[in-house]
């Protein structure tokens, strides 16, 4: 299948999208106008109580609708039902009580209990989010099983972090079901204020979503417009000077006498000040405004858009001595700026705008259909941390350093939801295709003749070396993307067997962006399939087993500047989850083999950083996870991983069986919060969680070693009628370490203790 031409182009792709969307509503009769399902978001901060959704309204015999052809068993079994007298129902993409979800979507597209889902996922709710004060994408997976998060440390650019072992932040990244994908420089940035929920999904899930992390993915669910009004503004500052102030609001639209068939919702933040490294600013600039109308109880149509501005500088890379062993002058203080004020910029430009829309076509069938365009522009300028000149006397050496990396990318994903019973076997069918387009100008120079530093009495302001006029990377890659999936979630009693198939063609090309002239193509196609079965005992344990394929193609060149090879993957996984009767939380068990082929590794001593593709590495483990809202007043998180990551293949003979850099085999975390709802003490609470995070190293030999680290958290709250204060802290003994180092000449430091005091008011 031939995709060059501009067939998926990403413009394009969205031009066929709203034809589609438009001939859907043409087509398909509408039932009698009705009050919208309640689909409220909870506030980043304060939780929000969500009425129960109104029943879809069934058209009467006389209307144009015929009469539901199927038994009220059927009925209930096809779609979640309202509870009439409970004030809180779950949706996969709506807001979380407590700490505990029951049900996401991530794991098969569908609206499925996270207990029936042989799959090992896990749902980061908004209260945990605000109960943490997460700062970072990042910074919210930290208590999450089989996750490493802030891999680098103390950056501010981007988020950083490890699924099983391997680096997911690049192809695992998503945003309300669909792929953000970066290679180079032009990563994406999402903020933490306008996220509803956070799933990770532990595995591959190519079958789903096409090319992604065999490792598995992260799902940022958007705030979605709310049926109850929301008023909210929030404002703080930490410890370095960093401050902010942000809102969320939204609700109903009186457009007819009826109120309730249009909503909205818009959340901002303002984000300015320095940060724990001298001269690093972490100045972020945000605004996501969304709309939803819901014209019948069968139709929801939301648009959602985003634009946002990040300025900082540069991350240090830092020597191995100095860092995590004393040099001759002992350590580099965390504060250090190895760059130059005058010199040094990272600026990130993002805007996004997409649409979900959602038909229920007859009581047996739904279409869904989600679409988003992305735009990202990113500069980095800035002189990078090369080693000693000379140790003796605190001497950096530096070199040149700039990059302009503009991306775009178009996603659009077709869904038919197809409800049906044979004999007692209950199905619910998936079919789907889906479309991608990305693009990126890559543009990359670097030289030397830059002045070293002293470490300890730096000087800053000399004159600008200029860099070379002649790039290192010069180059457009555009990659285009089609895909069809089918899955089949079949329901026999306690059984549940889940069976996935996907088929993808993909086209790169690589362009000389000087000239135009195409320097490599290729044209791959591959399947992923995934079988998973579970049973759900009625004591509320439920075994299960899966297994999974995938399939990746990678956008970005090796240290010779060609075109990547396609990583491809495969995974076995055995659990157990345990959700006890009458007790609302859940416990997890899971066991994997996971290997990655055609792996993209750093290449040692390289300047700048280069990688190649050395052959297959392959992560054995175990994960534990426990969430639990164990009382009206405690809410409790904990996780345990463990896996053994290893070279099983690569060009080069001695580093088999090594383990790759920066990359911990036992991380341990866990987090309670505790409030007092009555007596004397009623609305105060706190908090407190510890992280353990493992070893690693520092080179692909396996000879220094990045020593492990406990850190400590802890949150102080109080909220007193429509106020509420807080006060977080993370790294509360200001614990001096390194995060990791992806070489004897590549060490970040971690964060060392932030506190944040917040207020806020709802009304």
């Amino acid at each position: 299948m031939q995709l060059r031409g501009g067939a998926l182009n990403s413009l394009g792709m969205l031009r066929s999208a709203v034809l589609a969307t438009a001939s859907a509503w043409v087509l398909v009769p509408q039932a009698s106008l009705a009050q919208s399902s309640t689909q409220s978001g909870a506030q980043n901060l304060p939780s929000v109580t969500v009425t129960a959704p109104e029943a879809r309204r069934r058209a009467p015999v006389s209307t144009v609708r015929s009469a539901p052809r199927r038994s009220m068993q059927a009925v209930n079994r096809s779609k979640p039902q309202p509870q009439r007298n409970v004030g809180f129902v779950e949706t996969p993409r709506g807001p979380v009580r407590g700490y505990v979800a029951g049900r996401s979507s991530s794991g098969t597209k569908t609206d499925t209990p996270i207990m029936e889902t042989p799959q090992s996922v896990s749902v980061i709710s908004a209260e945990q989010i605000r109960d943490q004060k997460a700062n970072k994408l990042d910074e919210v997976l930290r208590y999450t099983a089989g996750v490493r998060a802030g891999t680098f440390g103390a950056d501010t650019r981007n988020d950083w972090w490890l699924i099983r072992g391997f680096k997911s932040d690049d192809v695992g990244l998503f945003l309300d079901g669909m792929q953000l994908f970066y290679t180079s420089y032009a990563s994406w940035k999402l903020q933490t204020p306008n996220m509803e929920r956070v799933e990770v999904l532990r595995g591959p899930s190519a079958v789903l979503y096409g090319g992604s992390s065999p490792s598995g993915i992260v799902n940022v669910i958007s705030k979605l417009p709310p049926a109850e009004p929301i008023r909210y503004v929030e404002t703080g500052v930490n410890n370095f000077g960093n401050a902010y102030v942000g809102f969320d609001v939204g609700g109903p639209v009186a457009t007819q006498a009826q109120n309730g068939k249009l909503f909205y919702r818009v959340v901002g933040q303002v984000q300015n000040g320095p940060t724990q490294v001298n001269f690093t600013p972490d100045n972020n600039y945000f605004i996501a405004p969304s709309v939803t109308w819901k014209p019948d109880a069968d139709t929801t149509f939301t648009v959602l858009a985003s634009a946002s501005r990040q300025e900082t500088r540069g991350i240090n890379f830092l020597p191995y001595v100095g860092t995590v062993t004393n040099a001759s002058f002992g350590k580099i203080p965390t504060s250090f700026f190895a760059g130059d004020p005058s010199v040094d910029k990272f600026t990130r430009e993002q805007e996004m705008l997409g649409y979900q829309f959602e038909r229920n076509l007859t009581d047996d069938l739904t279409f869904r259909q989600n679409a988003r365009f992305a735009h990202v522009d990113v500069t980095y300028r800035g002189y990078v941390g090369n080693d000693y000149g000379n140790q003796a006397t605190a001497t950096l050496n530096r070199y040149n350093w700039y990059a302009k990396n503009t991306a775009n990318q178009g996603d659009l994903d077709n869904q038919l939801e197809y409800r049906f019973d044979t004999g007692p076997v209950k199905h619910t069918m998936l079919f789907g295709v889906d479309l991608k387009g990305y693009q990126i100008d890559d543009y990359q120079a670097f030289g030397f003749g830059v002045s070293s530093i002293n470490i300890f009495n730096p000087v800053y302001g000399q004159a600008e070396t200029p860099l070379p006029t002649t790039p290192f990377r010069n180059f457009q890659i555009t990659q285009k993307q089609a895909g069809t999936y089918i899955q089949d979630q079949m329901k026999l009693g306690n059984f549940t067997l889940v069976l996935s198939g996907r088929n993808d063609w993909v086209a790169t090309t690589q362009d000389a962006r000087d000239t135009g002239a195409t320097v490599s193509s290729r044209d791959d196609s591959r399947f992923s399939g995934r079988a998973g079965l579970i049973y759900n005992f009625d004591n509320g344990i439920a075994p299960y087993v899966s297994y999974s394929t995938s399939y990746n193609p990678i956008i970005g060149l090796n240290a010779q500047n060609q075109l990547f090879l396609p990583e491809t993957g495969k995974q076995a996984e055995i659990g157990v989850k345990i959700a006890p009767k009458g007790f609302d939380g859940y416990f997890t068990v899971s066991a994997f083999d996971l290997v990655r082929q055609n792996v993209a590794t750093t290449l040692p001593g390289s300047v700048p950083v280069l990688q190649n593709q050395t052959g297959e590495v392959t992560s054995r483990g175990i994960e534990l996870e426990a969430v639990a809202n164990a009382t009206k007043e405690l809410k409790l998180i904990g996780a345990f991983t463990a896996y053994h990551l290893f070279n099983s293949k690569d060009l080069d003979p001695s580093l088999v069986g090594k383990t790759p850099t920066n990359t911990p085999e036992l991380l341990v975390s866990g987090w309670a919060d505790y409030t007092f709802r009555d007596g004397p003490l009623e609305g105060f609470g706190f908090g407190g969680g510890v992280r353990y995070i493992g070893s690693s190293w520092a080179d692909t030999a396996n000879t220094l070693e990045v020593p492990a680290v406990v850190l400590g958290d802890l949150a102080l709250h109080y909220e007193w009628q429509n106020w509420r204060t807080a006060l977080n802290v993370i790294n509360l003994t200001d614990k001096i370490y390194v995060a990791s180092c992806a070489s004897a000449t590549s060490c970040f430091y971690g964060d060392r203790r932030r506190v944040t005091a917040s207020v806020s008011y709802k009304w």
